[in-house]
């Protein structure tokens, strides 16, 4: 059998190589003993069968390529070479993108401005209404409700106005002796009133009415506030403040709707030491003086011009009588000038809406403020502005119409009386003057 198509077999004789066809041992050949080389011959092509076909194989695995990148032309794929990243299964999972991102990936869909505000604002109200309903519960209860107007006897009928009888007492409550005698209050026990206003909240405008503590007035039959006795009335006639010492607010609201017809609705007081803690609260009050005067029973002291007085300094100037020739009624012209000023700067912007202010004057305020049992926060706010229009001149602002003295008492202009209580009584423009 041939190794090749037909050629030499290994082990015939001669020991060699032989050719199929001669066998003679003339042939050239590998092992031949030839002396001439073999010439050239032509091999047959013997043809080789066919293959048996291969079972075909499944197309080798490609990339999976994220919907995003499908159909892209071959120019436009990246494979990450360039940077360093391959593809494969990094810890993460899936195929590490290119530094800077894929700029073929079409970007996500746009914020919702809308529901962004949306939600900012109800977070927003949230915050809000959960701090106001803070403050309000924190100031309610440090309001003193000490004042109990139903024991209040013979009282007038209501009228169409909201009317507040505010008190400043010269109660030495809450200071110390070194207090007492930095602010000139004395030392005497208890208290007595230092200044007395009616504020009448009316549809027509608002109406303030200072009352000097030396007016004479009749002490009615009223029932005492601790005992519940009756004590009835002898037509005593006393200066206004007697009745404060007397009996306290309770005999002084029964005093003044005795004395003019007029129904109080609410009671507002406040001491020395409240006043004076709102006035450093708020940094100092600003006022213009126009001549200046000196009082050492109240420590004023005070240059023509425009200043800032400090919590001391505002109590002398609202105390100061016997420095003035009209004594009580020029004190309480400056009364009302000090509360427009106090009242304009505590009511703006800076001041309420600044926690780290607010506080401090509320505090100051809250804490000495004594009102009677029926005054909610919501009245004691109407109070405040209707005193700061009024103050500010939006208003009437004016003292009690005097038309002369007894006994050194300041006797009221019974006629203008009549007719300023008839005016607040039903909601009309006050027209009747001081003077």
């Amino acid at each position: 059998m041939s190794d090749w198509h037909g050629g030499p077999r290994r082990g015939d004789a001669g020991g060699g190589w032989t050719d199929d066809g001669g066998g003679d041992g003339r042939g050239y050949g590998r092992g031949s003993d030839g002396a001439q080389p073999e010439g050239a011959r032509v091999m047959r092509h013997v043809q080789r069968p066919a293959p048996p076909p291969r079972p075909s194989a499944p197309p080798p695995p490609q990339p999976s390529v994220p919907p995003q990148q499908r159909g892209r032309t071959r120019e436009g794929y990246d494979s990450g070479y360039n940077t360093g990243q391959v593809y494969g299964t990094p810890a993460g999972g899936g195929r590490v993108p290119p530094q800077g991102g894929d700029p073929s990936r079409r970007p996500g869909p746009p914020p919702d401005w809308r529901r962004r505000i949306k939600i900012g604002s109800i977070v927003a109200l949230v915050a809000v209404l959960g701090t106001t309903i803070g403050t309000y519960f924190w100031a309610d209860s440090k309001v003193r409700r000490e004042v109990d107007l139903s024991k209040v006897v013979e009282r007038p009928a209501e009228g169409d106005c909201t009317t507040y009888l505010i008190v400043g007492s010269d109660s030495r409550e809450g200071l110390s002796a070194e207090e007492r005698k930095k602010l000139h209050t004395g030392s005497a026990e208890g208290k007595r009133t230092d200044s007395m206003m009616v504020l009448a909240a009316c549809g027509s405008g608002n109406t303030m009415i200072s009352l000097p503590r030396d007016s004479d007035v009749e002490i009615p039959t009223f029932v005492g506030s601790e005992s519940g006795k009756t004590f009835p009335g002898t037509g005593r006639r006393v200066k206004l403040n007697a009745a404060y010492a007397e009996d306290g607010p309770e005999l002084l609201v029964r005093t003044v709707e005795h004395n003019t017809g007029l129904r109080i609705d609410h009671y507002a007081e406040i001491g020395f030491a409240g006043f004076a803690g709102i006035v450093d609260a708020l940094g100092g009050v600003e006022m213009d003086i126009e001549k200046g005067f000196t009082d050492k029973n109240s420590g004023a002291d005070f240059e023509a011009g425009r200043q800032t007085l400090d919590g001391e300094q505002a109590l002398a100037f609202v105390r100061t009588r016997y420095a003035f020739a009209e004594s009580d009624l020029a004190r309480t012209k400056n009364q009302q000038k000090f509360l427009s000023a106090l009242a304009g700067q505590a009511a703006t912007p800076g001041t309420i809406l600044n926690p780290f202010r607010i506080y401090p004057v509320m505090g100051a305020g809250l804490d000495t403020l004594i009102v009677d049992k029926d005054m909610s926060l919501f009245d004691l706010g109407e109070m405040f502005f209707a005193m700061k229009g009024v103050t500010g001149g939006e208003g009437t602002a004016m003292n009690m119409p005097i038309s002369g003295s007894r006994g050194g008492n300041l006797v009221w202009d019974e006629e203008k009386v009549r007719r300023l209580v008839e005016q607040i009584r039903n909601d009309e423009k006050v027209t009747v003057t001081e003077n």
